[in-house]
Parts: C-alpha cells; sequence; structure tokens
C-alpha cells in the first residue's frame, strides 16, 4: 500500500511538472524573449492582414510573383499540416516523368530565363514547405516577373538582392531568398498584380504542379 502511495504521489508530481509547470513556462519565456518566433514568424501585407509565415512555403501560380520550390506535403501540396517528401527515389519513373513535364512547364512560362532550369525549382525538399529558393533560382524567373509586372528586370532583381539572405552567423547553409518576402516586397513597391483570368485560374489548378500536385491557383498575396 505505501508502494502505491508514493507511486501515485511521483505520477502526480512528475504530471503536474511535465505537463504543466515546464510547458507554460517555456511559452511564457517564448512569448517575453521572442514573441514573432513563439507565434509562428506570420508575415501581413500592407493592409496587416495576414498572409503567410516566414518559415512556410505556398504555392504562387500568377506570373507576376516568384514561384517556390515543389511540395508534396499533403493532397493539394504545400500544406502544413502534412509536411513531408513524395519519397520517390531518383530511379522512380513516376519522379522522372514528373521532372522532366515540370521542366517543360517551366521553359515555356519563362521562355526567356537564361541558362538550364534550375534544378531546385522541379526539386522538392524533404518538408515540402522550403520557403527559400537559391538567389540563382529566384533570378532565373525575373524575366517572367518583369514582363507580367510591366517593368524592367533590373528593378526586379533589386528587389531580389534587397531580400537576399546570408548564410546563418555567416558560416551555416547557403544564400537563400524567401519567396513570400520577394513577393511581398514586389507588392510594395510596384503594387498587386492584376488577377490571372478565370480560365487561367482553372488551368492552373487542373495542372500538376513541381511536386506532382495541383498548383495553387493563386497565392495567399492575391487571395486578400
Amino acid at each position: 500500500m505505501k508502494m502505491m502511495s508514493v507511486a501515485i504521489r511521483t505520477t502526480i508530481v512528475t504530471i503536474v511538472l511535465t505537463g504543466i509547470v515546464y510547458p507554460y513556462a517555456m511559452t511564457g519565456l517564448a512569448q517575453v524573449i521572442f514573441p514573432w518566433r513563439a507565434n509562428g514568424s506570420l508575415v501581413t501585407d500592407e493592409k496587416g492582414n495576414v498572409v503567410g509565415s516566414e518559415l512556410i512555403a505556398q504555392g504562387f501560380a500568377n506570373p507576376a510573383y516568384l514561384q517556390p520550390r515543389p511540395s508534396a506535403a499533403g493532397d493539394k501540396g504545400y500544406d502544413p499540416t502534412s509536411s513531408g517528401g513524395s519519397n520517390l527515389g531518383t530511379t522512380s519513373k513516376k519522379l522522372q516523368d514528373r521532372v522532366a513535364g515540370d521542366v517543360k512547364r517551366l521553359k515555356a512560362e519563362n521562355p526567356d530565363a537564361s541558362g538550364p532550369v534550375p534544378a531546385e525549382l522541379v526539386t522538392a525538399s524533404g518538408s515540402g514547405l522550403d520557403p527559400h529558393v537559391s538567389p540563382q533560382g529566384a533570378l532565373w524567373q525575373v524575366p517572367r516577373v518583369a514582363k507580367a509586372r510591366g517593368i524592367s528586370p533590373e528593378r526586379v532583381k533589386a528587389v531580389i538582392d534587397a531580400n537576399a539572405e546570408g548564410r546563418t552567423f555567416g558560416i551555416l547553409g547557403e544564400p537563400r531568398v524567401n519567396v513570400l518576402l520577394v513577393n511581398l516586397a514586389l507588392d510594395r513597391q510596384f503594387g498587386r498584380p492584376a488577377p490571372m483570368p478565370v480560365q487561367e485560374k482553372k488551368d492552373a489548378a487542373k495542372s500538376e504542379s513541381p511536386g506532382g500536385q495541383p498548383a495553387a491557383a493563386n497565392g495567399a498575396l492575391e487571395a486578400k
């Protein structure tokens, strides 16, 4: 009986400490030290509307926006509740066919781009939610974005350069560009582009995205 009493008290104390005190203490410290990060690194537009998170990619089909890496997260891709990859190996015929189709599509959508299609634009990240592309991946898309917005490529390049991120602490990772932040910066500087025609939205929704999922016709920026 004594052993049972000790076990019950130990269980109660453990539950209180690890299930209540510790989580609330860590949550409180996070809210005090870095509240923006603790609340999901949410990003807002010029009107204060939340349009996404700095940490999670979202699809953009409008040619006036940079496009992110492919996503196999969830049924339609870019689903933050279903983070993951396609788990297809390099010898997979399905993967090879999908990549070949996406290369063809990207070349058709970016006829003025110079050089081959960057590999990252046809390969998904392990999470399917990588919000970044390399500076090279972003610059390859500049002619299309500039043409869709009716501005010079140099002005788009300037926005990308201004939002480029270096290696973390100067040594970790690679230089990168956050797609959502660049698209927001483009809207702030040049205004929002015209919405895609209804038929083009339907075609984009039917077509497969680089992750093998239906591409989103509009990103959160246009949805607002």
